[in-house]
């Protein structure tokens, strides 16, 4: 299966749950070359029953998603894996009873008592970025055997080290090799969002001693959950994790000076790569203003494409005119802060960027459409149901691109946000299950595609093609563009 499927995730946390079960081992956070210990990224965990009735019922995900193994299984070669130091404004909530915040987080996170136990003492961010950065390097080309076949995980550079790779998988197969692109989630990582007012100094030095990394991130998120003192954030939270959790600090804020500094020397590639900013998590105002500030080159640069890692449509029309536009699709969407306008599409795909298709049910569709997706016993028809609450994602991103007489099929890739605490679409638990949404998505595709009419002819595409791009193409060829190694940087 692996070697024909090719597929990219732009935003998944293979690491999440064994790096936080190493707190339990000395020294804290080694990766155990065992792929059946617990702080391996090959342990194969797949959901039970339980799990996935849990799941469906209280949007609980306690097994795992992004494993190694389950990479493998389903034929998925490229990953953007996202460090994220786990926020303290998780551990510091309003549940008084630590043992009940530790069951409850532990619960949510998968990632161990004794993990969040170190956050809530935690001191430095950074240093935990680091750490968990070590954890990626220690198993980087190690070979285990799975029932599958021999695979190993790779840390890449650029986009010339994963052409190489797959030109060495081609010509001997043997050893099959999932490449790791590093991203980083939240720029608390900075150790921003602690408090007190951190000293600009200190965080531009820990922006450029992550840029002298052997393996950069190839983007980083601006904001996450909480104040980060770079700029405002989203309302993200659900459920009870939202009931007991204070996000209110710094939400729908804009870009501080700060933030435009850090902004700044991400773009800049004169110390070391180019780091893309994305844009998932950041407000609504905070948004505005970096386009703004994208458009008038006080960034010093304007030419590096729009990203979301993991995002997905509100069906609303702008900033300025939030409300659902005509198309079938908009009231179907989720039509919230964290979700992005029509207008953002539009923009993300003149600069060439790319959206990753996150696979959220609470954030890719409207409650009233999670209420009237049809419901079975049978495996078969759960798959077909939930993927067309995905699927209305991407009709939606055609139908808004050809209107505006642009091509419509080259800027939606995947960002699952596997193991990153979500609520995944029923039926797709895991990576393993990546084929089958593909699969599903065909099948939708294809029956669009029957009747569909479009401004602009070179739409009118075969399904095949559709998906081939969605899974594979498009994300191969905005890291062909953007993943490279800047000319003067060995």
């Amino acid at each position: 299966m692996f070697p024909g499927n090719n597929y990219i995730d732009f935003h998944c946390h293979p690491a999440m749950k064994p790096f936080g079960k190493s707190f339990r081992t000395t020294p804290v956070g080694q990766q155990s070359r065992n792929r059946f210990h617990k702080t391996s990224l090959w342990r194969y965990d797949p959901p039970s029953w339980t799990d996935k009735l849990l799941n469906y019922l209280g949007g609980l995900t306690k097994f795992s998603q992004a494993n190694g193994h389950s990479l493998a299984r389903g034929g998925v070669h490229v990953i953007c894996a996202s460090l994220y130091p786990l926020e303290k404004g998780f551990v510091n909530n309003e549940i008084e009873r630590d043992l009940l915040n530790d069951l409850l987080l532990n619960f949510a996170t998968g990632v161990g008592d004794a993990r969040i136990d170190f956050l809530q003492n935690m001191t430095d961010y950074f240093e935990d970025l680091q750490r968990e950065y070590d954890f990626y390097r220690q198993c980087n080309g190690y070979v285990v055997g799975l029932p599958e076949g021999r695979f190993r995980y790779q840390l890449v550079r650029d986009y010339t080290e994963i052409e190489s790779i797959r030109q060495q998988t081609g010509e001997s197969p043997e050893i099959q090799t999932i490449c790791i692109i590093l991203s980083i989630e939240g720029l608390h990582v900075l150790n921003t969002g602690l408090g007190k007012s951190p000293d600009p100094k200190a965080v531009l030095h820990n922006l450029a001693a992550i840029k002298k990394w052997e393996y950069c991130p190839l983007f980083i998120t601006v904001a996450h959950h909480f104040w980060n003192h770079i700029c405002g954030h989203a309302p993200s939270l659900s459920g009870l994790v939202r009931e007991k959790t204070n996000q209110t600090e710094g939400m729908g804020q804009g870009i501080t000076k700060l933030g435009r500094q850090v902004l700044t020397e991400m773009l800049s590639d004169t110390h070391g790569p180019r780091i893309l900013p994305d844009l998932k998590h950041m407000s609504a105002r905070a948004r505005q203003e970096f386009y703004a500030l994208r458009d008038s080159g006080d960034l010093g640069s304007n030419d590096f494409p729009l990203l979301i890692s993991h995002g997905a449509c509100n069906g609303l029309k702008s900033f300025d005119r939030p409300s659902p536009g005509d198309l079938s699709t908009a009231r179907q969407m989720n039509p919230v802060e964290i979700n992005f306008y029509d207008a953002e599409i539009i923009e993300l795909a003149k600069s060439g960027g790319l959206i990753g298709l996150q696979l959220d049910e609470r954030r890719i569709a409207s409650r009233a459409s999670l209420k009237a997706t049809k419901r079975s016993a049978f495996r078969n028809k759960i798959m077909h149901y939930r993927s067309e609450l995905l699927w209305r994602q991407v009709q939606h991103i055609a139908e808004t691109l050809d209107r505006e007489g642009l091509f419509a099929w080259d800027c939606m890739a995947i960002g699952s946000d596997f193991d990153g605490i979500i609520d995944s679409l029923n039926g797709f638990w895991t990576a393993e299950e990546i084929p089958f949404l593909a699969d599903f998505l065909e099948r939708h595709a294809y029956n669009y595609l029957q009747s569909a009419t479009w401004k602009l002819s070179r739409n009118r595409i075969e399904a095949d093609e559709v998906i081939r791009r969605i899974f594979s193409g498009n994300g191969h060829h905005f890291l062909e563009k953007h993943f490279r190694t800047p000319k003067g940087i060995p």
